[in-house]
């Protein structure tokens, strides 16, 4: 099986987890790294592939500025992304009511095109004061398992 993972960031937390999330899966996958912005949505289908997208929230609760071009292509072309298959880990900071946010909406618009979630969303809260990293590796072992 393939791993694509996907990142949205606005200050470069994202991209860094999923590096870290490379580095642990590299081990026993076939690893891409790839920004959201830089892809293109047509090319989202690999039906022996997981997608494993890592995004952040930004301001009041938007999404952040490299995951912004790959929802407003998934909003313009409404691609059929049935046999996609995509777990997500979101970084947040739980004192905003927004927390988390950035992660659920691309969930959504996922799962609305087709697309299956597996697993349960990851969540890392900034003022808990662990490593975003550390808990997305986690997630991701958790995750495996359930494969």
């Amino acid at each position: 099986m393939k791993l694509h993972i996907l990142f949205g960031t606005e200050t470069g937390n994202a991209e860094m987890v999923a590096d870290d999330l490379a580095e642990a899966a590299g081990r026993e996958f076939e690893v891409s790294v790839q920004d959201m912005a830089q892809l293109d949505v047509s090319e989202l289908i690999e039906p022996d592939g997981l997608y494993l997208i890592v995004c952040s929230t930004y301001g009041d609760g938007e999404l952040p500025a490299s995951a912004q071009p790959f929802a407003q292509n998934l909003s313009e072309q409404q691609p059929n992304l049935s046999g996609l298959r995509f777990a997500i880990f979101g970084l947040g900071d739980s004192f905003y009511a927004t927390y988390n946010q950035g992660s659920a909406l691309i969930a959504a618009q996922l799962t609305e095109l087709g697309a299956s979630q597996v697993g349960e969303r990851g969540l890392h809260d900034a003022t808990s004061g662990e490593l975003p990293g550390e808990v997305a590796q986690d997630w991701l072992k958790t995750l495996l398992t359930q494969l």
